[in-house]
């Protein structure tokens, strides 16, 4: 099969389900986290379910948001953001920040322990297992979300077991080691 073949082959449509499709995508594990943004009027946080890395050099991570997404749109503003890798006691955390009828600005981080980043001055929240501190670096629309990357100017680190968003829901992530055999 010549090259241009194969492009064309791929490109073929295929026919599936899109519930099924989606119901797929839900077995993508990550580990849950929650953005922060701070600017001279408010703050506000919200829950992701996937930030990522994408290059080490420069550092950036990336996280999509749903369009039009206040964060992201704060984010960019502000030129700088928080970001809080929950520990696996943190789903109470992680639910609050995914619901669209908490109190908005400082008020949704009442009750909370956290301190303000030194760079971001958004809020670092307590018991996170990691923080980065991130310097915006663009966001772009991708279909029907907006990818938003940023630059981590810092990061620290904490023991502790992940919170991992799977299959729609949260789960505790105690972390073992996969034992390796070889293939040969």
């Amino acid at each position: 099969m010549s090259t241009a073949a194969a492009v064309r082959d791929a490109r073929r449509p295929v026919r599936q389900d899109p519930a099924e499709r989606r119901r797929g995508m839900y077995h993508l594990a990550s580990p849950v986290s929650v953005l922060t943004v701070a600017t001279e009027e408010r703050m506000h946080g919200t829950t992701a379910s996937t930030v990522t890395l994408v290059s080490r050099h420069p550092l950036l991570v990336g996280v999509v948001l749903r369009t039009g997404s206040s964060f992201a749109r704060l984010a960019a503003r502000e030129g700088r953001y928080a970001i809080t890798v929950l520990g696996a006691e943190q789903a109470d955390v992680a639910r609050w920040f995914a619901d669209s009828g908490r109190p908005g600005g400082s008020e949704q981080f009442d009750g909370l322990r956290w301190q303000p980043d030194s760079y971001a001055n958004a809020p670092l929240l307590a018991g996170g297992i990691a923080h980065y501190s991130c310097r915006f670096n663009s966001k772009v629309a991708v279909g029907d979300g907006e990818l938003l990357l940023g630059y981590v100017v810092r990061a620290r680190t904490a023991d502790g077991s992940p919170l991992l968003s799977y299959a729609g829901d949260l789960y505790v992530g105690h972390l073992k080691p996969a034992r390796v055999e070889p293939v040969f």
